[in-house]
Formats: structure tokens, sequence, C-alpha cells
């Protein structure tokens, strides 16, 4: 397929470590009281807000691998990295301008992304992206788009139990959970069978802004849960990135493919996937994910400065949308052999 149109691309950030924005923070969770009970497993850890600079390097990989990308949108909280230049083809979003005053603040990634397709002027196909995942091999737009929707691919998780939501389970797990039931309660919005009980993999999500459209009128009640949310509730998992996937592909709209790929948990150091096989398979990776599962780790711990590392390694020429004053935390260019005596075995993550 050749398209003609650009293809857009949307970030969520966020800078954990900002006084204003952890004070915000603190307060809300303050508020919920008895409430904070409904805040899913690792809904509130600073993993989860830390910002490594992950988007920095996703966007030095972007600019790699996917030259020909449409316009970068970035969506925040009142923040901007230190390091963004202006530049005609990024835009900052803030939270402000796209989600109505009564659903901020949010902590919830869930709860933001289900406002990204109401970006003005954003093209009908898009890539979202958290901001710790990374294209790793040269972007063939057919991988991820056909004429007639998009391509999704599986997780390496195993199944999920068919069972109602548990509070003690990953937020993945119960998306899959609520998209099934939802799709099982209305058979005569599947033209397909119902998609199997398993997670999709932690990856640049191709999108098409009329699904997004079509689906807010059609499973109101999914938005209007996930879009009640101040920190991620184990009983109101994400939508966009299983719901939408679900409905697409029992409508026919989507089709799974396999993808080269890696998923890295920087919490863990001896599993059997990790930074050493980025590096190895580097520049074959139709994308790899480095998920921050170091939780409420202190930021000089060392698993984190490897990651940083890797990257600087693998991406050091600066992207068109960075400032020309370095980072100090951006570690020297290591060499390959280098890294890899100091890194270890990374297993993939199950909990984020």
């Amino acid at each position: 397929m050749r398209l003609t149109e650009p293809v857009d691309v949307v970030y969520l950030w966020v800078n954990g470590d900002d006084p204003v924005w952890r004070k915000k923070r603190q307060r809300a969770h303050a508020q919920l009281g008895e409430n904070q009970h409904a805040i899913a497993a690792y809904g509130n850890v600073e993993g989860r807000f830390r910002d490594n600079d992950e988007l920095r390097y996703s966007l030095r990989a972007l600019e790699r691998f996917f030259p020909a990308h449409g316009h970068v949108y970035l969506v925040t909280d009142a923040q901007t990295p230190a390091w963004l230049r202006a530049h005609t083809q990024i835009t900052v979003i803030d939270h402000r301008d796209l989600m109505p005053a009564s659903a901020l603040p949010t902590f919830d990634s869930g709860h933001i992304e289900s406002y990204i397709h109401r970006i003005p002027n954003l093209s009908e196909r898009y890539f979202y992206c958290n901001d710790d995942v990374f294209f790793g091999a040269p972007v063939k737009l057919d991988d991820w788009f056909w004429p007639g929707g998009v391509y999704v691919g599986w997780s390496d998780e195993p199944e999920v139990s068919n069972e109602p939501l548990r509070m003690d389970a990953t937020a993945l797990e119960n998306a899959c959970r609520l998209s099934h039931q939802w799709l099982n309660a209305h058979p005569n919005s599947a033209g397909f069978n119902t998609p199997m009980l398993r997670t999709f993999a932690h990856s640049p999500r191709p999108m098409l802004k009329s699904v997004l459209y079509e689906l807010e009128k059609l499973a109101p009640e999914l938005f209007a849960s996930v879009r009640s949310t101040v920190f991620r509730a184990w009983d109101k998992p994400t939508i966009v990135s299983d719901f939408v996937l679900r409905w697409s592909l029992a409508n026919g709209l989507a089709k799974a493919r396999d993808y080269a790929h890696v998923h890295v948990s920087s919490g863990d150091l001896h599993g059997p996937n990790g930074l050493d096989q980025v590096m190895t398979q580097f520049g074959s990776l139709a994308f790899f994910c480095i998920n921050d599962t170091t939780d409420d780790a202190h930021p000089s711990d060392p698993r984190l400065n490897q990651v940083r590392a890797v990257l600087q390694g693998l991406l050091p020429t600066p992207s068109r949308f960075e400032k020309n004053t370095p980072d100090s935390r951006v570690p020297g260019d290591p060499t390959r052999h280098a890294l890899k005596r100091h890194v270890g075995h990374h297993g993939q993550q199950a909990h984020h």
C-alpha cells in the first residue's frame, strides 16, 4: 500500500521529577481518601511517571527509522522537556487544551489516551506511542497499515483467564477481559468471532482516527468509565490499547501479524530477554520496549543508568527536535563491547 497522506505520531510524556507536577500528584492522591484502594497495582509508583530520557531516544529512533513521518504531537500536563527545541514538525499539546477541565488532573495514561484522536489536524492514520517504545528497524508502512485497516501484534504473555476483572491482575489482563466481555455482550457489533484472550504487544499503535470516533458513539460507557479515573484503576482499564484493537479485529478492520520485537523490563536483570538482545538485534527489530519496572527505585539506580547508556550507544545522533545543549545525564558514547560487559539479562514485564 502506498500512502500519499502523512502518518502522524502521538506521544504521551511526563516528567515525574517536576516539583510542581509532583505536588499536584500528591494532592490528587490524598484527595482520593478511602478510594485509594481502587488504584491498580503499580498505578502510582515512581516508575510509572519517571523520565529516564526515553522520549529523547524514541524520537531519535523515529528520525532514523521513519524519517518520512508526519507531524509529531507530544501530549503533556503543563510540561515540556528541557531539551526540546521549537520545530515546525512537532507540537506540544497540553492536557487542558485536549481534555475537559472536569477530567483534570489525571495521572492515568489510559484516561489521557482516550482523547488523543481529538487532536486538531491529526491525520486519519497515525501511530500512538508511549515514550518507552522505540522503532528498531526501517519502518515499512505496509507492515502497519493495509487499505482496509491496521495490523496488530500479540504480546508474548500467556493467554488471559476468562473470568471477571481482578483487583490483583495487571492492567493489560483486565483490559483484555473488559474488551472480551463487552464484545460478547454486544454480538451485533462484532462481524467476526471475538478475538482470543491474549494481550497486545506494547508497541507503536497504528490507529485510525475514524474508528476512535465511531467507538466513542458505539461504546460511550467504556469511554466514560476510563475517563472518570484520576489514577489507573483496576476496574477501569485502558480501552485504546485493547478494546479499540480487539473490536477492530472482530470487525475486520485489523489483522494480527508477527513482529520481531523485544520487551525489556528495567527492574529485572536476570531474564532471557533484555538490553543485550536489543543491542544484538538492533536494526532488525520492528520495535522494542524498555518498560520502567524499577518502581520506586532511586533515580540514580544503576539499572536506569544502564538503560540510558545502551540507548545512547545505539542512538547517539540527536534528532531535529533537540537543542544543541547536551543533557548532563546522558552518558558518553560507550562502545558496543563495553556495554555488553556491563549489561545483564532482563526479563519481560508482567505487571505494567
